[in-house]
């Protein structure tokens, strides 16, 4: 039995969905170590350049949770997503996860909602 190549990268697309698209940008960054070592219970968060800043309106906590808006939807923060050392930019950054079966969050740094 064939297997497509459409069924391949189907199956392939959450495990290709995590990896690393630092293109260079912030090579030259005073900040480019701290962000590769940035880590979340869910595992390393890769770069500034796989994370998304994320303006204050679109993020909250509710419940005792961290909820964020991506793609005009709120998506709650698990727990182990959140980053908890101290944030050394200042705004609130997401590492999402997209594949076929909705977004997810990695990791998550909370802001200081200035």
């Amino acid at each position: 039995m064939a297997i497509s190549a459409a069924c391949i990268l189907a199956l392939a697309s959450p495990i290709l969905s995590v990896h690393a698209r630092d293109d260079g940008r912030h090579a030259n960054s005073p900040l480019k170590a701290w962000f590769d070592q940035l880590r979340s219970g869910k595992g390393p968060c890769c770069s500034d350049a796989d994370g998304t800043a994320v303006s204050d309106v679109d993020w909250e906590t509710r419940d005792g949770h961290y909820r964020v808006r991506l793609d005009n939807q709120w998506i709650d923060v698990s727990d182990d997503a959140v980053i908890t050392e101290p944030n050394r930019v200042g705004r609130a950054m997401v590492w999402p996860i997209r594949n076929y079966m909705g977004t997810t969050v990695r990791c998550f740094m909370p802001g200081s909602m200035t």
